[in-house]
């Protein structure tokens, strides 16, 4: 294994959980290899490089060809994530879904991509042996494992290989929180800029927040029902009798159309479970005269299960609600599977959202959504609040809220932050706070530049895409030289936080000060 450089990233851990895991020690770098790791701005045209191993860049062999079958090395995890791998006999770089540190296993190229951004932000990460000679970014899948990867770990869930939703399961915790945390410090440093041998890196940088519980965490789950079983490859002959039944569970990973049935998930709450399995014992039946919406011929009634779990404030007992998405507004159809749902004593609610349209998004023209914002939150401690959604419910909802709460000192404008106009900013004072909650594309260049022109004493950037929020971290601190623009803030922390294990989701809070 190589060593790192001096000025790679250090990941600094002061919980013994984290550190002491009974294991040889590794090294933590983004992706491993047999010579030190270079940037691809240290490497100069005049530096001779060193050769690959085993093969000449200039054969055709070196470069891995769509559908070709190679023996593959996993090294890391990357972002949303993808394994980076290695073709054992060449060094050369595939991503790879489902492959985790320390595998090696046969894979199949299924493509390559040219995408530009896409490899600039592998060759950040990983050591090339000549720079001249990255081109494209082969993607595989995984056919057969040779030997298993480090901090193996039997997955709880039977879907756990098929389902696209946690797709780390079968790697402890502990490894998946360390690759979380030195993925945030990565982003920072090579996306946002931040040098880490800046003497305050380290205090900035804050240990990742682990989740307390690894399962059953989630609060909203969404199912999808289907016209067809889709069945895994290794399962079509246990279960081929049933290939034509109706479907309810979760779309396999990259297609549309086909529906793995799922009747129980680890992510959700157990009383969400029951209600679950209730539905999936009964909707099925024929005379209940319930069809699954089909996105081909765009026929049929059901398209959705969506159920939400909360608790009361109160008792701290769980409240379910549930909300299926239709494609018409019927409610005799759906009344003997809400009277049977409805006998169960942690339903509160049964919605109904109609979506009329042809595409199968859970979103509707009669949807109804239900928040506790962070602006009422805040208005306990402040003087005023205000605040922006572009989702006109969310806005009736929120006010609703203040209503409820006799809160009286928060104002909620409907509006879209990305297409704001000079004039904004004129019918509200100067805040001395100002928290954004951005999706995951990141804030809009046009609210990037108001918010440097506006000055608040400080910013909290909550973030559920690391890599967008180096991005804005970035232009709010060091500004857009290209386009003449200063930034004005100094970024004081980063905190990641895991709330949703074994998936490569992570989310962030990040403070900055006006300097």
């Amino acid at each position: 294994m190589a060593a790192a450089p001096a000025g790679g990233v250090r990941l600094l851990h002061p919980r013994p959980w984290l550190r002491n895991l009974g294991r040889r020690a590794r090294p933590l770098s983004i992706l491993a290899a047999s010579s030190p790791i270079q940037h691809s701005e240290e490497l100069t045209t005049t530096a001779a490089p060193p050769k690959p191993p085993n093969k000449d860049k200039n054969s055709l062999s070196y470069y891995p060809k769509r559908g070709q079958t190679l023996e593959l090395v996993c090294e890391s995890l990357a972002f949303k994530g993808k394994g980076l791998c290695k073709v054992a006999d060449t060094g050369f770089v595939v991503m790879c879904d489902r492959a985790l540190p320390g595998e090696k296993f046969i894979g199949r190229v299924t493509r390559k991509k040219d995408n530009y951004a896409e490899v600039i932000f592998v060759r950040l990460k990983v050591v090339w042996w000549c720079i001249e000679w990255i081109v494209t970014l082969n993607a595989g899948e995984k056919l057969k494992t040779i030997t298993p990867h480090w901090d193996n770990v039997e997955a709880p869930c039977e879907f756990a290989s098929h389902c696209g939703g946690c797709k780390t399961q079968n790697l402890l915790y502990e490894a998946q929180v360390r690759a979380k945390e030195q993925q945030v410090r990565e982003l920072i440093v090579h996306v946002g800029k931040f040098s880490d041998k800046d003497s305050e890196y380290d205090g900035i940088m804050k240990p990742i927040v682990p989740c307390d519980i690894q399962f059953h965490y989630r609060n909203k789950m969404e199912f999808s029902f289907g016209t067809k079983k889709w069945v895994p490859a290794e399962l079509l002959g246990q279960e081929c009798d049933e290939t034509n039944e109706y479907a309810l569970g979760l779309h396999a990973p990259g297609f549309y159309d086909k529906v793995l049935n799922i009747n129980k998930c680890l992510l959700q709450s157990d009383p969400a479970n029951k209600v679950l399995a209730a539905i999936q014992d009964s909707w099925r039946d024929p005379e209940l005269s319930l069809s699954p919406y089909n996105v081909h011929s765009h026929r049929g009634f059901l398209k959705h299960l969506m159920l939400r779990t909360g608790r009361n404030i109160e008792t701290g007992q769980p409240e379910l609600m549930v909300n299926f998405v239709t494609s018409s507004y019927q409610p005799e159809l759906l009344k003997p599977l809400v009277e049977k749902i409805a006998a169960f004593p942690d339903v509160v609610s049964v919605m109904n959202n109609v979506n009329t349209s042809v595409g199968n998004t859970s979103v509707g023209e009669a949807e109804y959504t239900l928040f506790g914002t962070i602006g009422l939150t805040l208005a306990k401690r402040a003087r005023h609040v205000y605040g922006f959604e572009i989702v006109d419910q969310a806005i009736s909802d929120a006010r609703r809220n203040a209503s409820l709460n006799g809160i009286s000192n928060a104002t909620f404008v409907q509006g879209d932050l990305n297409k704001i106009g000079e004039n904004f900013g004129e019918y509200f004072p100067k805040p001395d706070l100002v928290i954004t909650d951005p999706n995951r594309p990141g804030m809009h260049i046009k609210l990037i530049k108001f918010l440097l022109k506006l000055k608040a004493a400080r910013i909290i950037y909550v973030s559920c895409n690391p890599a967008t929020c180096a991005r804005d971290l970035d232009y709010l601190c060091h500004g857009l030289p290209e386009q003449n623009i200063k930034g004005c803030y100094k970024l004081k922390s980063v905190q990641p936080v895991d709330m949703f294990p074994h998936t490569p989701h992570i989310e962030c809070v990040c403070l900055l000060e006006l300097c």
